[in-house]
């Protein structure tokens, strides 16, 4: 190569360096400015957005649950305990076999999912790091910021065996979880 070509070269990689860096600003200007993405819970996302959203999730979830989530035997104490706390913190948002989510829970976007095919979809690490840490943009707090390893683990133990409940099932063990003051 010529030394005119390769200066040639050097401006050609300048200007589609200075071109890319220039398209870039404008796409962040117009999302900061909210020009380019709507934060309004009233309109859902675009698909390529939300697939794009999801796998992100799907992605971090798995790489950082780690092998070392904590797993309690699944005895009656143990899965009282979890329908206890699902009953307390989850039920409004996720439902259960025959329950449906409250009616403010359907208005958010996106929607809290069902959690009745969970153990197909997560191993137990995955769905204690998803309870524990929980996930940004959707709402699902970081349970772990208030609640015990423990009870963590014991609501995670209750997913895993929610889906094979039945309709009374569930009704059953809601009731025996239930505080006293709030059984009825």
């Amino acid at each position: 190569m010529t030394k005119p070509t390769i200066k040639m070269l050097a401006w050609g990689w300048l200007l589609g360096i200075a071109s890319a860096a220039l398209v870039g600003i404008v796409i962040l200007v117009l999302v900061l400015t909210g020009v380019a993405f709507n934060t309004s819970a009233t309109s859902a996302d675009s698909q390529i957005f939300a697939a794009a959203i999801h796998a992100t999730m799907t992605n971090s979830v798995k790489r950082r649950a780690s092998g070392g989530a904590p797993r309690l035997p699944l005895d009656t104490a143990t899965l009282l305990a979890g329908a206890r706390e699902y009953e307390t913190h989850c039920i409004a948002c996720h439902g259960g076999p025959g329950v449906a989510r409250a009616p403010w829970a359907s208005a958010m976007l996106p929607t809290p999912p069902y959690l009745l095919d969970t153990p197909n979809r997560w191993s137990h690490a995955e769905l204690y790091t998803i309870v524990h840490d929980g996930v940004k943009m959707t709402a699902m707090p970081a349970w772990g910021e208030v609640e015990s390893d423990r009870q963590i683990a014991a609501i995670v133990a209750f997913l895993e065996v929610l889906p094979k409940m039945t309709t009374a099932q569930f009704d059953r063990v809601r009731q025996r979880a239930r505080p006293p003051l709030l059984a009825r």
